[in-house]
């Protein structure tokens, strides 16, 4: 048995080489065309506050909530005159409310003061914001400006780069400098909308559906599973 599980294993650095990651890649294209960020928005102002708010919580939740929000908060002024009750009361279910309401307000007061009410397109600039880190700036950059400056590293996308064998690491930001290093920089922004998509779908926490899984045959996950027949 042990003769096996070493025989499965890769040699260093194959994992990562060229050749696989672009299969990976034109997998993920294939299966996922179109995808794109699941958060409901209609400006970078809206993917910001949206993507805090997503925090340990569902992007179905977090789109439930946002309508009444933003109606009520239309603009970064708006948003940052708010009194934290009414906040609090309008993000209730997102979980965490009460921070995450300190955190969109003080938004709303640093986007309005110091960057006249827009969006900055930045990476240092964003991370100026309240409520906003790595994986928020790198959503409202790539998501709505286009830039790929950075990968986002959610959980769906923390999973599956350990399961793919993509880097060994366990923090999102060197799970990140790692896919920075092995991605073509023209790939960052839609690999990780695919690999949230196939998160969802197939690659899921419990009992991944390998048998359904267009990466089955580049994977070598140890909780593989397959269904039966």
């Amino acid at each position: 048995m042990e003769a096996a599980k070493k025989s499965t294993r890769r040699k260093a650095g194959d994992a990562i080489r060229p050749e696989r990651v672009n299969a990976i890649l034109d997998a993920l294209q294939k299966t996922y065309p179109k995808a794109v960020c699941a958060l409901d928005h209609k400006s970078a102002w809206q993917l910001m506050v949206a993507t805090i708010l997503s925090a340990q919580c569902t992007d179905v939740r977090v789109n439930l909530v946002t309508p009444a929000l933003f109606k009520t908060f239309p603009t970064p002024r708006a948003m940052a005159a708010a009194s934290l009750p009414e906040l609090e009361e309008l993000i209730r279910t997102t979980g965490f409310f009460r921070n995450k309401a300190k955190s969109i307000q003080g938004a709303g007061r640093v986007v309005t003061e110091e960057f006249g009410g827009k969006v900055p397109q930045t990476i240092d600039e964003l991370l100026r914001i309240p409520g906003v880190a790595r994986k928020t700036a790198n959503v409202v950059l790539g998501s709505w400006f286009k830039i790929a400056d950075g990968v986002v590293v959610d959980t769906h996308v923390l999973r599956i780069a350990h399961r793919l064998e993509l880097t060994k690491e366990t923090t999102p930001e060197k799970v990140e400098r790692d896919l920075m290093q092995i991605l073509p920089q023209s790939e960052w922004i839609d690999f990780t909308h695919r690999i949230i998509a196939h998160g969802r779908a197939i690659c899921v926490a419990r009992k991944p559906r390998c048998a359904d899984c267009p990466l089955e045959p580049l994977c070598n996950a140890e909780d593989k599973t397959f269904a039966s027949h």
